[in-house]
């Protein structure tokens, strides 16, 4: 389904803004209606100016991240510790610096004494809160669980933070390594290789072809260097913005699963995910089919996100899960395995969340093996070019040295 991005007014005149999953833009505006805002705007979370990634790097949403994880532990101490829900929300009401946050909670704790139960306080916050947050509250509060539920939706939460935050950590490294060789490169070939040409051709010296070959490169990087810089950055707007074609990210994600390496590590880190969320959500009361359909929504490759929905239309013909999984060949052997035993032995739940822990110490090794082999890998790349570069410039200087003496 669609997801929309939208701005209303509330009966306070307070602006709010987040995103909802509608069929389309009127269907947005008569639920925002239904729960009393006025709408003001409503449009395809996509679209948007050529802004919309900068905005989304500096604005962070109202809830998310660490901020949502400690809210989550906060909330289930205080009811564990026997506060009622309203008074809880009124405590954590004064825990959030900004106003936006704060806004937030005020139109919860307002929609609790207003009798409403927790999970719809959430669901009118549209955007804010995640459909697996919403609907694990809401099994939460149907089993009379609600605290324990909140206890688990947090280690969730803080698991799921920690294997994201370990790829972002892996991935940064390596991206700073390389933009500062190429900049390097830059400099070396731009700057200090022209000096050499300069004196190469005021000495009028005959020079070998490997010589004049990377003279000519640092003229041209000399003269076109801003080129060399507006291109990268131009391929990545781009790049940005055709990722959002659906088309495009099918063939994309379709294409990293086939790669030796990534694939595999592509499809471990979505297991993790995948078999994390699901654990979660049925051992807390959630049915399967509306676990999987929340499931899918959490996993950023398309091609098993689409995998994912076919197996869940086969689990509603009665098939088992692990048996739908395995159609597609894409999700590894020991997930499906492990998942089969979950069956059998009427322990679902437990085999997800067993599968999700050893799929994410999987992921883990994976990365941390990447990252120690690329900062060598770069190294020896990076003084294999300089020696050549200067290899190339100071073997004519040599040569003219040796003619003279």
């Amino acid at each position: 389904m669609p997801l929309f991005h939208y701005k209303a007014l509330n009966a306070r005149g307070e602006m709010l803004e987040g995103q909802m999953e509608a069929a389309s833009g009127n269907e947005v505006v008569l639920r925002l209606q239904e729960q009393g805002h006025l709408p003001v705007e409503a449009k395809p979370a996509g679209a948007g100016d050529g802004t919309s990634l900068l905005k989304g790097l500096f604005k962070p949403r109202t809830f998310s991240g660490e901020r949502l994880v400690q809210f989550t532990q906060q909330l289930a101490t205080l009811l564990g510790a026997g506060q009622p829900l309203d008074r809880a929300l009124t405590i954590l009401l004064e825990l959030p610096e900004d106003e936006a946050a704060k806004r937030t909670l005020t139109d919860v704790r307002d929609a609790v004494r207003g009798g409403s139960s927790l999970s719809a306080a959430l669901e009118r916050q549209h955007g804010t809160f995640s459909r697996l947050y919403i609907n694990m509250v809401r099994a939460g509060e149907a089993g009379g669980s609600l605290q324990e539920t909140l206890a688990r939706l947090a280690d969730y939460l803080e698991r799921s933070r920690a294997l994201q935050g370990r790829v972002i950590n892996a991935l940064i490294y390596p991206a700073i390594l390389l933009v500062m060789v190429g900049l390097s490169l830059l400099f070396l070939l731009g700057y200090v290789v022209p000096q050499f040409a300069q004196m190469y051709e005021s000495l009028d010296a005959e020079l070998p072809l490997f010589t004049l070959i990377v003279l000519g490169i640092g003229q041209f990087v000399r003269d076109w260097w801003i080129v060399l810089l507006v291109v990268p950055g131009l391929a990545l707007w781009w790049f940005d913005r055709k990722r959002r074609d659906p088309v495009f990210r099918e063939k994309l994600d379709g294409w990293l699963l086939r790669r030796r390496f990534f694939g595999s590590l592509v499809a471990k880190m979505e297991t993790a995910r995948l078999a994390r969320t699901l654990g979660t959500l049925v051992r807390n009361g959630v049915p399967l089919m509306a676990a999987l359909g929340i499931g899918r929504n959490v996993m950023d490759n398309r091609v098993l996100a689409d995998d994912v929905d076919k197996a869940a239309a086969e689990v509603k013909n009665g098939v088992a899960l692990s048996t739908a999984l395995s159609r597609g060949k894409r999700f590894p052997r020991l997930a499906l395995q492990m998942i089969q035993v979950g069956e059998e032995s009427g322990a679902l739940d437990t085999m997800l969340v067993k599968t999700a822990e050893t799929f994410e110490q999987q992921t883990a090794q994976a990365l941390d093996r990447m990252l120690a082999a690329l900062v060598p890998v770069v190294t020896v790349v990076l003084a294999a070019v300089v020696g050549i570069i200067v290899l190339a410039v100071l073997t004519p200087l040599y040569d003219l040295t040796s003619a003279i003496g």
